[in-house]
């Protein structure tokens, strides 16, 4: 029979072609895919194991929404397996969006935007010393899992509690574990068949801004070329994303001017020598003058240009042969544990994840499998990693052109990926404007203002936000997120 090919129609923007006959059969095959799903295990489902979590150490009661964790296998050759935290959505999660959230780094563990960014746990934050008992966490009540499901995934290997049996399966880059992240939800979705008539969006900020283009691409093209399973891709949203050292660098600083940070003189002084370009210095008083404003930067933390400049919480940089050293026997071996900040720093949530996810009682109540990873680092430096993509511009433009949603955020006080920047990005497409310039606002105050593009592109401005928006302003960033999973004006 000739399959009919029409694009998939939906309010949220289309991303792939679906045959015509697939969409009336989609109820009969799922049930297929749930009769078949345990016959499976001996193909794809074969390197995947998951584990239902319902206590966690230092949370009062069971948990009061569905948490499952688990590991797919995505490179047979060196054993990469993919860790993940899935929360169903606590609203409806039989039609609610599933969200796939990415950390950036790259090699920040999934479990940042799970307990820190968007995700419905949060640390207590009380002064801690290690031993037990472990710091105690408590409900998210602004989780973003109010309004979809979300898988926090552990990307790319060597993030969190990802892992590879060869070592040499550490050694990825943009496109490598971009295509991983695609074997992963193939497999993930194949397992959870319940899950794919529901829309699909990626999400994430600061790097996983630069792969999340390129995966949504790939799942695009997967499903144009009837690869199963079928993924209901809709878009995506970033926030301070990365996108290219022309715009993420080069607006460093007039952002750095605009707030105050460096002066009229050093400024007019760096945009004469360096005419502009502030990444390929040209001459030495070009370099000269960027070394001077690097150095007054350096002042203030640049996530965040108004706060308390704090020790980062990581330990000191390490390598994979040093991390899977001295494995969990009675209890996890902590080989440089962080600076501690002080208990007002931003940081000291970070300060306290190290010492409650070192732990057993932790590692037993997740399902980690001992003797995969040592210690436990929220972002881990030290593995191979390759920055292939110089730009992340044509992705951005190809998915958008083909009418996938996509939602661009920006903290406002960001000088990492500053907004001039991104908006500077936006602005290179050269959509039309649908909805013009405009406070957007929550509880009768302006939260930010936005921007309504052709191609369903919005551009949004979170008033108080940092690098990673959702940290700083939760509410404000609920409230958006809320907005646009729905399908409404900001």
């Amino acid at each position: 029979m000739a399959f009919k090919l029409v694009q998939a129609r939906t309010a949220g923007g289309q991303c792939h072609l679906l045959p015509l006959l697939l969409l009336h059969l989609v109820p009969a095959i799922l049930l297929l895919l749930l009769l078949s799903r345990s016959a499976s295990a001996s193909t794809s489902a074969s390197t995947s194991t998951s584990t239902v979590v319902t206590h966690l150490p230092g949370f009062d009661g069971p948990l009061p929404f569905y948490l499952e964790t688990g590991y797919v296998g995505v490179e047979e050759e060196t054993g990469t397996e993919l860790f993940y935290y899935f929360v169903e959505s606590e609203r409806s999660p039989g039609t609610d969006p599933v969200l796939l959230w990415l950390t950036g780094g790259p090699r920040c563990s999934g479990f940042t935007g799970l307990a820190f960014e968007v995700g419905p746990i949060k640390y207590v934050l009380a002064p801690y010393s290690g031993g037990l008992p472990l710091p105690q966490i408590e409900y998210n009540p602004l989780s973003w899992t109010k309004m979809a499901s979300i898988i926090f995934l552990d990307s790319p290997v060597g993030s969190g509690f990802s892992y590879a049996h060869d070592p040499k399966g550490n050694d990825v880059g943009d496109y490598s574990s971009s295509l991983q992240v695609q074997t992963f939800l193939k497999k993930w979705f194949t397992n959870h068949p319940q899950y794919l008539s529901n829309p699909f969006y990626l999400g994430g900020d600061s790097y996983a801004g630069m792969v999340i283009p390129l995966i949504a691409t790939y799942i695009s093209e997967g499903n144009e070329k009837m690869q199963q399973p079928l993924i209901n891709l809709k878009g995506y949203l970033v926030g301070n994303p990365k996108t290219e050292p022309k715009y993420d660098i080069n607006f460093r600083i007039p952002s750095a001017h605009g707030f105050g940070i460096i002066s009229d003189q050093i400024y007019e002084a760096a945009m004469k020598s360096c005419k502009g370009d502030f990444v390929n210095p040209a001459n030495q008083l070009c370099a000269g003058m960027l070394r001077k404003i690097e150095n007054l930067i350096s002042e203030i933390p640049d996530a965040h240009v108004l706060y308390k400049k704090c020790v980062v919480a990581v330990p000191k940089q390490f390598d994979d042969a040093s991390r899977r050293k001295s494995l969990l026997e009675e209890s996890t071996q902590i080989n440089a544990p962080p600076g501690r900040p002080d208990l007002d720093c931003f940081t000291y949530g970070y300060y306290l994840s190290y010492f409650w996810m070192n732990n057993n009682l932790t590692r037993n109540a997740l399902g980690i499998k001992e003797g995969t990873i040592g210690e436990w680092v929220r972002c881990i430096k030290g593995l191979p990693y390759a920055f292939e993509m110089p730009s992340s511009i044509p992705y951005h433009l190809n998915l958008t052109t083909r009418g996938c949603r996509a939602l661009v955020y920006s903290g406002d006080h960001d000088l990492e990926v500053p907004l001039l920047g991104t908006q500077a990005w936006i602005r290179s497409l050269n959509f039309s404007i649908v909805d013009d310039w405009r406070a957007w606002h929550l509880n009768g105050q302006a939260a930010g203002f936005t921007i309504a593009y052709t191609n369903n592109l919005t551009f949004a401005t979170i008033k108080g936000g940092g690098h990673t928006a959702p940290e700083y302003q939760p509410e404000e960033c609920f409230a958006m997120a809320r907005r646009w999973l729905d399908n409404e004006p900001l």
